[in-house]
């Protein structure tokens, strides 16, 4: 048994596209991997601020909207045919392009929003399309999030003690997996931490009158001072105090969250304490939310975050006693493995096998994704 498989993922950040062109062999819940090829698609400037824009509140006419899904949609696309160039892959994951993500709160379920046109894209490939991974999830009356988890316990099982892997997007999550030996297995673990790039990107646009997008390096947040006083204040607010599942995005962790925070810093903070402390929060949360579970022995980080030396030095700061690593120990580009996740998603959909589980998002295990064929 076995497939191969494109994977697309563009995540809160709305940076661009990044795609996985993957294949899987043998089991399906353990299967041999490889990745063939993959590659990052930025978002043109443009487009980048009117989702950035549209998922803060601004108003947009029907035709207007129709217009961004569209370029979204074409967006994904070419960058599918870049990285397949061949077309080997025989299936499609396509995460779609979040804009707002609503938990479910007070009996209510929630609803998360993913930008894409799956039969566009599916006419455009000539290729099987699974996307709206989310949806089904909510329904059920989980979180919708994250939904790494169980595909991080099939491509990169424990060994010998907990192991935690951190995605650092726009939003922190956590995945805990397991020592694969053992009577009692439990259950694989994982939540949204909170903000990881969404307040530091935000706050890089706003200090620098929009000439830059983020803090390359973190060279601006590692001249700064953290006020800890306010990160030990800051953690105390609900969400970081709820216990899992959780789940969480711009709608809690966007422009407004930042101005409100800007103002508790201070009318006149200097940019790169604001953008030091910032990047603590960050860290902070999540080394909070591993002292509340198992104890984890080493702890893998992936995302565009692991490129930011202050976040890094923070984390392996606050996180003592755990072997602090990127992905690329493990032989893979720490940007590439969301896209690689929504591949073996998206086969999994396609074998009639559930992607999500009730100690990770809250819901009952079932199938995620919707299925659009050319």
């Amino acid at each position: 048994m076995g497939a191969t498989v494109l994977g697309l993922m563009s995540g809160t950040s709305a940076d661009g596209v990044d795609a996985v062109l993957a294949r899987f062999d043998g089991a399906p819940r353990q299967p041999s991997w490889r990745v063939i090829n993959a590659i990052h698609h930025p978002y043109p400037l443009p487009l980048r601020q009117q989702l950035l824009d549209a998922g803060q509140g601004v108003l947009l006419s029907a035709a207007q909207w129709l217009e961004l899904r569209q370029a979204v949609s074409e967006a994904q696309a070419a960058c599918a045919a870049a990285a397949d160039p061949n077309k080997q892959a025989s299936l499609v994951g396509c995460h779609g392009q979040t804009l707002w993500h609503q938990p479910p709160q007070a009996g209510q379920c929630g609803a998360s929003w993913q930008l894409l046109d799956a039969c566009l894209l599916a006419e455009r490939l000539q290729r099987t399309v699974v996307s709206d991974f989310r949806s089904a999830d909510l329904a059920r009356g989980g979180q919708g999030a994250p939904l790494v988890p169980l595909t991080d316990a099939a491509l990169y099982p424990a060994q010998g003690g907990w192991r935690a892997l951190l995605n650092l997007g726009g939003i922190a999550n956590l995945t805990l997996l397991p020592p694969g030996q053992g009577r009692d297995q439990q259950p694989v673990q994982g939540w949204d931490c909170g903000p990881a790039n969404t307040l530091l990107d935000l706050a890089i646009e706003h200090f620098s009158g929009g000439n830059s997008h983020f803090d390359e390096g973190g060279r601006w947040a590692l001249q700064g001072q953290v006020n800890e006083a306010v990160v030990q204040r800051w953690l105390q607010e609900p969400f970081f105090q709820q216990p899992p599942p959780k789940s969480t995005g711009r709608e809690l962790f966007g422009r407004p969250d930042l101005q409100r925070r800007l103002q508790e810093l201070g009318e006149s903070i200097n940019p790169a304490d604001a953008l030091a402390t910032l990047a603590a929060l960050s860290a902070a949360a999540v080394a909070a939310d591993l002292q509340r579970g198992p104890a984890v022995v080493e702890m893998l980080v992936a995302g565009g975050g692991c490129r930011n030396q202050a976040l890094m030095q923070q984390l392996q700061s606050r996180c003592r006693g755990l072997w602090v690593r990127s992905f690329e120990s493990l032989g893979l580009n720490p940007q590439h493995r969301e896209a690689l996740a929504f591949a073996l998603l998206a086969w999994w959909r396609q074998l009639g096998l559930p992607g999500s589980a009730l100690a990770i998002t809250g819901a009952r295990a079932g199938l995620l994704g919707q299925v659009a064929e050319p």
